[in-house]
């Protein structure tokens, strides 16, 4: 598919591009009022601090935020990259975003007459904003958090909406994706909202036109899971290798719902994400599986938060990540149950496979726990190819490259396990196949 959008003059993020930005948007005003309040909280933030403990090991020095500029239509006729995650799926909807500019949306009609909403946030807020005022940034993704956090806020634009109201069940997945041209920016921001009872499986996939493509990504996911509700949330990130990639994620899960989501981390130049899902009602019950493949001089960063609320809830984050070349992965997690959060079941682990002497893993799991009777468990591994398995698989006709992808694969295998979607498995299995080289 190709899009073509009008054009817009180029900005940049000062206060004059602030405004520019606002006076080419056509929302609500409490929309600009939210936007106003980001863009100050922007000004009075700092970026973070080289000896901050959330940064310590993620260098951002070399990024410039002045070599981009915020997110306005454009002349360029550009296709969109293949998906992954929906070939071969029968999908209930489709929304596609090009540099933070909606391309396409679409939606079976039986979904629609039962009130399920999905598509472009850009459009969705202006015509339902009584249903998404009380839910975009007011309980998950904090503005104030940090300095991306503010400048996520105040310049959003291209996101995806999936609304499920009460006791609707989606059979089928929904697939959003959000593409970027080499150079291009991406501010877009997800929204997820289940209502009580409701049930839903929805696919985000981000990618670049070109693998090699750069630009910058500084987005947010919003989770809000009602009562007894049923979600299924697959996220792939597949940039180019120059994106820059800056994202808050939080899910909020209330009794006895329960959530799976799975992460895909393949792409990028360097990828920082705040993961959290917190857990505020009893029965609450959430499921996190992590896969991260990182080549070349990739970084990637994943700062992960359990956060136990209520008594009688399970979380279960599983991390896996094979590296090679001089990538670096640092993951941090942190299982947190409040005072009161009794019969709490939480469980986090982290699994590091070296395909190189260069490569390197920043392990960090953690615990805090402020209630008695409670079971929370941690672990973490880091180790290299046994030489052994890779003699083995040659000595019965496999070369070298295809016994070290058998063996990355069987590493993953039980996340892929995990997966219920066929389709999933298959696209992030080929996705890491074609990435390893031979073992050095």
């Amino acid at each position: 598919m190709t899009t073509m959008t009008t054009t817009a003059p180029q900005t940049s993020f000062s206060k004059e591009g602030f405004e520019a930005f606002l006076g080419g948007r056509d929302e609500p005003q409490w929309v600009t009022d939210q936007r106003r309040a980001a863009w100050q909280t922007y000004g009075e933030l700092d970026w973070p601090h080289p000896r901050n403990e959330e940064w310590i090991r993620t260098d951002i020095r070399l990024f410039k935020l002045d070599k981009f500029a915020p997110p306005c239509p454009t002349a360029e006729a550009t296709p969109l990259p293949e998906t992954q995650l929906g070939e071969g799926v029968e999908l209930a909807g489709f929304s596609a975003t090009l540099n933070s500019q909606p391309v396409e949306t679409r939606l079976d009609a039986k979904y629609v007459r039962q009130g399920v909403l999905f598509g472009s946030l850009d459009r969705l807020v202006a015509d339902h904003g009584a249903q998404i005022q009380r839910h975009l940034m007011q309980r998950a993704v904090d503005p104030t958090y940090d300095k991306f956090a503010a400048l996520h806020a105040a310049f959003w634009s291209g996101g995806h909406l999936l609304y499920v109201p009460r006791g609707v069940v989606v059979e089928q997945p929904l697939l959003a994706v959000s593409a970027l041209a080499d150079g291009g920016i991406d501010f877009g921001h997800t929204l997820v909202i289940l209502e009580e009872g409701a049930q839903a499986t929805m696919m985000s996939e981000s990618a670049s036109v070109t693998p090699d493509g750069s630009g910058l990504h500084c987005g947010a996911v919003e989770i809000l899971m009602g009562r007894g509700s049923n979600l299924r949330y697959i996220n792939l990130q597949d940039w180019g290798r120059g994106v820059w990639h800056f994202a808050h994620q939080k899910a909020i899960v209330r009794q006895d719902a329960s959530l799976q989501w799975t992460i895909g981390a393949l792409g990028c130049r360097l990828c920082k994400v705040n993961q959290h899902v917190s857990m505020i009602e009893e029965g609450a019950n959430c499921q996190v599986n992590g896969v991260m493949f990182t080549e070349g001089k990739q970084h990637l960063s994943y700062h992960t938060l359990q956060h136990h609320e209520a008594p009688y809830c399970r979380s279960d984050f599983l991390y896996k990540a094979a590296l090679q070349d001089r990538s670096r992965t640092v993951w941090r997690g942190m299982i947190k149950v409040d005072p009161g959060a009794i019969r709490t079941d939480g469980y986090q682990r982290n699994d590091n496979l070296l395909l190189s002497d260069r490569a390197r893993a920043d392990s960090i799991p953690g615990l805090e726990i402020e209630a008695d009777d409670v079971r929370c468990t941690h672990g973490s591994t880091s180790g290299k190819v046994d030489e052994e398995l890779i003699f083995y698989a040659m000595c019965r006709g496999f070369t070298r490259r295809e016994a070290v992808r058998m063996i990355v694969s069987g590493f993953f295998q039980q996340i892929f396990d995990r997966i219920p979607i066929e389709s999933v498995r298959d696209a992030l299995g080929r996705a890491i196949a074609a990435r390893v080289r031979e073992y050095d």
